[in-house]
C-alpha cells in the first residue's frame, strides 16, 4: 500500500498512457460484473430458480428504492444507479480480497464515480425539464439564490467524493495497522465490519445519486405507476 492515499502505483503503459493499480483493479470488476451478468440472465424462466430469483430480488429492491426517493417510474434510470451500486459494492468488496487494494479507496476513482452522478444528474435534468426549465431550478425560490444553488450542485458532488473515500480508505488503512501488529487472525471481525461498511456505502452513495438526479428532474418525471 502506497504511503498517500494520493500516490499511484503504475502498473503498466499503454503506450502513453499510464495504467495504474487502481483503474486496473477497476477494468477487472468491470469484466467480472459483465460476465456475471451475462451468465445470470442468459437462461431466465418463468419459474426462477434460485439465481433468477436473486437477480429478481436484487432489481426488484432497486425498482422499488427509486420509486420510493424519486417519486418517479424507475426505468429511465435503474440501468444507471443499480450499475453504480454493483460497481462500488464490488470495489468496496475487493478488500476482503488479499494483497487487493479497493478502488474506491483512492481518490480519482470516488472523483469519476461523483462526477457521473453530476453528469448524470444535468443530463436527467435537461432531458426532463429542458435546458431553459433546468436552468431555471437554480432561480428557486428566488433569483437571489441563484449563485448559491449553483455553487450547491459542485459542493454536493465533492461531498460524494469525500464521504466514499474518507469511509473506504479508513478501513483499509485501520485493517492495515491491526494486521501489521497483530497477525493474520485478529483481524478477521474488523474485515467483517469493513465488508458490512462496503454494503453501506454503496447504498448511501447510490441512494444520494437518486435525490440529486431526483430534484433535477422534479414534477416533469413521469409519476410512478400504481
Amino acid at each position: 500500500m502506497n504511503g498517500s492515499p494520493l500516490a499511484t502505483e503504475i502498473l503498466f503503459r499503454l503506450g502513453p498512457v499510464a495504467i495504474s493499480a487502481p483503474v486496473a483493479v477497476t477494468w477487472a470488476l468491470m469484466a467480472a460484473l459483465v460476465l456475471a451478468s451475462f451468465v445470470a440472465t442468459r437462461r431466465l424462466a418463468l419459474r426462477p430458480g434460485r439465481r433468477q430469483a436473486a437477480l429478481e430480488l436484487l432489481v426488484d429492491a432497486l425498482r422499488q428504492q427509486i420509486q420510493e426517493t424519486m417519486r418517479t417510474a424507475p426505468e429511465p434510470y435503474l440501468p444507471l444507479l443499480g450499475t453504480l451500486f454493483l460497481l462500488i459494492l464490488a470495489a468496496n468488496l475487493s478488500s476482503l480480497i488479499p494483497g487487493i487494494e479497493p478502488p474506491t479507496a483512492r481518490l480519482e476513482t470516488d472523483a469519476a464515480l461523483a462526477l457521473v452522478v453530476f453528469a448524470a444528474t444535468v443530463w436527467f435534468g435537461v432531458r426532463a425539464r429542458g435546458l431553459r426549465g433546468y436552468l431555471a431550478t437554480f432561480a428557486e425560490p428566488t433569483l437571489l439564490l441563484a449563485p448559491l444553488n449553483l455553487v450547491e450542485t459542485f459542493t454536493r458532488t465533492f461531498s460524494l467524493m469525500v464521504r466514499l473515500f474518507g469511509n473506504v480508505m479508513s478501513g483499509v488503512f485501520v485493517i492495515g495497522i491491526v494486521l501489521s501488529l497483530a497477525g493474520l487472525l485478529v483481524p478477521v471481525p474488523l474485515m467483517a465490519l469493513d465488508a458490512l461498511t462496503g454494503v453501506v456505502q454503496a447504498y448511501i452513495f447510490t441512494v444520494l445519486a437518486m435525490v440529486f438526479i431526483g430534484s433535477a428532474v422534479g414534477e416533469s418525471a413521469p409519476p410512478p405507476k400504481e
